[in-house]
């Protein structure tokens, strides 16, 4: 399983500005909520696969859309040649099986672990502790039916991350936020 915690900015208005929201994962999220048919996004909620969505604090959803998840036979993505430069830039080559419809390849950059001091609002005064936080995502590539896809990448990092609580993500998406179709995760460790 491959997690990715994408927070959204929605909720900045209620006296405490979340440190890792930004505008693109609440798009993102709105992006799934079109998809899905529902009258609006929502907090929490967990997106599997692509496929299914459902609201994230329900263990028993959850273990049901993963087992359906894990029956499916997902598109082979292998990362290679990881390293970060003195620029702060990660280069990485990425490349997957042939895929049965067209699709984003994307990379997605996560801190392992974060924490967060919430000053107001309904966790005021308490320390929250994520995981798999989405610092930056990027699309890298389309890849065509029937077809595998490589390429090599680079993503200029932001200034401050430890390279060691840094994990890559990268995955194959059907267009539009459909269907994830496979999925590769490595550590970020620097030269």
């Amino acid at each position: 399983m491959i997690v990715l915690s994408e927070h959204v900015d929605y909720w900045n208005h209620i006296g405490w500005k979340d440190p890792y929201s930004a505008r693109f994962y609440s798009d993102r999220q709105s992006a799934y909520a079109n998809r899905f048919n529902l009258d609006s996004p929502y907090t929490p909620q967990m997106v599997v696969d692509g496929s299914s969505e459902f609201v994230g604090s329900d263990p028993e959803l959850a273990r049901k859309a993963f087992d359906r998840a894990l029956a499916v036979q997902k598109v082979a993505v292998r990362m290679s040649a990881i390293s970060v430069d003195a620029g702060n830039t990660l280069h990485a080559h990425v490349e997957t099986g042939a895929v049965p419809s067209e699709a984003d390849v994307v990379m997605a950059i996560a801190l392992n672990h974060a924490e967060s001091q919430v000053l107001r609002g309904e966790n005021g005064g308490r320390t929250l502790t994520h995981t798999a936080v989405v610092r930056r995502m990027v699309k890298i590539g389309t890849a065509r039916p029937g077809l595998a896809f490589a390429q090599d990448v680079q993503v200029k990092l932001e200034p401050g991350l430890t390279r060691d609580n840094l994990r890559m993500i990268a995955f194959v998406q059907e267009v539009r936020q459909g269907r994830v179709l496979g999925a590769a995760v490595e550590r970020v460790l620097g030269n």
